[in-house]
């Protein structure tokens, strides 16, 4: 029998989610209605009502995965796309076809649970590329050398990063690039956040895909989630230059997933379709930015317990909670008992992204809800800091 660990995040977004009044946990843009997706485009409809539901496109339809093709610059067509049910059904499958027992895998960290427990699972050995949180969660391209062993089979990113909102840049992608064609290794990059790049620096360049710096053993993974709004719709893509893998990974879907909802096809296209996708990207980015000052407004006003690194992109931050002696509190307690009180709800940082010992007072907050739930969030937040937080346990 596989075994795997329990999906900390998820599991404590399932025990705790439904009954928050301020939902500051969520990873995904504030979420649009079909009538607010039709506004944003001068179509008059979504999809064909009289259209037979059949199956439809077994990998994707044409217009769908040309859209997404579209996503990524030249690097890719339509051929080199694969639709799937969201972003976690990419990982799992790119996942499952290319590593197994016996294979070294080297995984960022922090990042999203399934990228290193999944492997795991299917028998490899996972060292961690460990990011420095002193250093604005950088990752130094030295260390993932030392890190290559001749059984290394695998290098996976997370570009933007969950929970940090940090991000690769073209020079480190390309170092990247450059020990993994050195070395034959696969890339496996979860770019579920990209493109809500939202607080570069004036003129500086959007990092590019994984997918655009001409190495064929490269496997990119995104979906309608997250910066597109669009999470009900359950649809997401594996990207990759590689026909093999694509028909690797096209091979093991079949056992999990005959093809996407035409209905949800039909959506996803008009929603990756210009200018509608222009135009939803404009409206996240501009809430991403607005709902991040008034959270960095939040940081400063109580920089005594407060420190963080201010995310570059994404829609979630990593922020770390001290006492006035700068001792990390209990981040589990925290969040439980700011929820308690308040009704906010937040993710702890040591059980859902670490093993009860990695960051230990960090949470995640995901700032690109509606801003009336960022606005009341907040002030749930400062009142529980003002009445009970020094009444906290240390980790």
């Amino acid at each position: 029998m596989v075994r795997i660990s329990e999906f900390a995040v998820e599991r404590w977004m399932d025990l705790y989610e439904n009954d928050a009044k301020h939902n500051l946990a969520e990873t995904c843009c504030a979420s649009i209605s079909l009538n607010d997706l039709l506004s944003l485009s001068n179509k008059k409809n979504l999809v064909d009502y009289s259209q037979k539901q059949v199956y439809g496109a077994i990998r994707g339809s044409e217009a769908l995965r040309t859209n997404i093709a579209n996503l990524y610059s030249q690097s890719v067509t339509a051929k080199d796309v694969l639709v799937t049910n969201g972003a976690i059904q990419a990982n799992f499958l790119a996942l499952y076809t290319n590593n197994g027992p016996g294979d070294h895998v080297i995984c960022q960290y922090p990042t999203y649970q399934q990228l290193y427990s999944v492997p795991e699972s299917f028998g490899a050995e996972v060292s961690l590329w460990r990011s420095n949180g002193e250093e604005g969660w950088r990752l130094d391209v030295e260390e993932l050398k030392d890190l290559v062993r001749p059984d290394t089979k695998l290098i996976i990113l997370n570009n933007p990063q969950n929970p940090t909102g940090a991000i690769l840049r073209r020079e480190e992608l390309q170092a990247i690039v450059d020990i993994a064609r050195e070395h034959d290794i696969l890339i496996h990059s979860d770019e579920v956040y990209r493109p809500l790049f939202h607080s570069l620096n004036q003129g500086e360049e959007v990092p590019p895909s994984i997918l655009e710096f001409g190495y064929e053993k490269v496997v990119s993974t995104g979906s309608l989630s997250k910066a597109f709004s669009l999470a009900g719709i359950r649809l997401g893509w594996i990207v990759s230059p590689n026909p093999d893998i694509i028909e690797a990974c096209a091979s093991a879907r079949d056992y999990t997933l005959i093809s996407v909802g035409q209905i949800d096809d039909g959506v996803a296209a008009h929603a990756l379709s210009s200018p509608c996708v222009g135009n939803l990207l404009q409206r996240n980015i501009q809430l991403a930015k607005r709902n991040l000052d008034m959270l960095e407004s939040f940081v400063d006003e109580f920089s005594w317990a407060v420190k963080w690194t201010r995310p570059l992109a994404g829609t979630t931050a990593f922020v770390k909670f001290v006492d006035r002696e700068g001792r990390a509190i209990n981040d589990v307690v925290f969040c439980q008992r700011l929820q308690e009180t308040t009704g906010v709800l937040l993710v702890p940082g040591s059980q859902c992204f670490g093993d009860g010992v990695d960051f230990r007072g960090f949470v995640r907050v995901g700032y690109v809800p509606e801003h009336e739930v960022m606005v009341n969030g907040l002030q749930g937040v400062k009142k529980f800091m003002r009445d009970e937080y020094e009444k906290l346990p240390l980790a």
